[in-house]
């Protein structure tokens, strides 16, 4: 099987978000869809192991927060590749409440939701919502996980349904959280020692040579 073919549907990027008893946590995610219209209901998908999943059970709202082809990448990376449970992801994040629910606002629109029903899967929730509300922010393009791969060289978390693991070329440095391989003109051994990766803003130290 070649999952590549799975890169072919239609996919988002998107910033799905909850309160943590009063805190505003969330996580990346590409698997979302609009599933009736009247009354309209959304569909997001979440890895089980996320704290946020946890966090929308708890909750029963969910928010989704449409990034855009100009929202700041390293939102994606702030919110894919750390955990809410010990990390304060809104801390790095531009955001307000939007229909009672924490919303991005560097992003081109939102929706937010009651949770009406789950699918459990063998990795993932599947939520279903009742849209409560929903705006458009920004006439700003959204963007497509294409666009993101292609353009951004962005990585996938390895909980996102999508993930397909990659190696980095021979002789080039690769984060070891995120995937990023390094590919500056300064040569990697002369970056300050208080560099950091841009997508998911890890140091220096934790990137590794092929």
């Amino acid at each position: 099987m070649n999952a590549k073919a799975f890169h072919t549907l239609s996919y988002g990027v998107y910033i799905v978000s909850t309160w943590d008893n009063g805190r505003p946590t969330g996580c990346t995610a590409n698997c979302a869809a609009q599933i009736t219209s009247s009354p309209a209901t959304v569909m997001v998908s979440i890895n089980r192991d996320n704290y946020t999943n946890r966090c929308i059970r708890d909750c029963g709202h969910f928010s989704l927060s449409v990034l855009a082809e100009n929202s700041d990448p390293a939102i994606i990376g702030t919110f894919g590749f750390r955990s809410g449970k010990d990390f304060d992801k809104f801390g790095a994040a531009p955001w307000t409440v939007k229909d009672t629910l924490p919303v991005v606002t560097d992003s081109c629109a939102y929706i937010a939701c009651r949770v009406i029903d789950r699918m459990e899967t063998a990795t993932h929730t599947v939520f279903l919502g009742e849209v409560i509300g929903a705006d458009v922010l920004s006439e700003n393009p959204p963007m497509t996980y294409a666009y993101y791969h292609g353009v951004i060289k962005g990585k996938t978390a390895k909980n996102a349904p999508t993930y397909i693991e990659e190696s980095a070329p021979e002789g080039k440095y690769m984060c070891s959280v995120c995937g990023y391989v390094y590919g500056g003109n300064v040569p990697f051994e002369e970056l300050p020692d208080d560099w950091t990766c841009p997508v998911c803003g890890q140091p220096k130290s934790v990137f590794r040579r092929a």
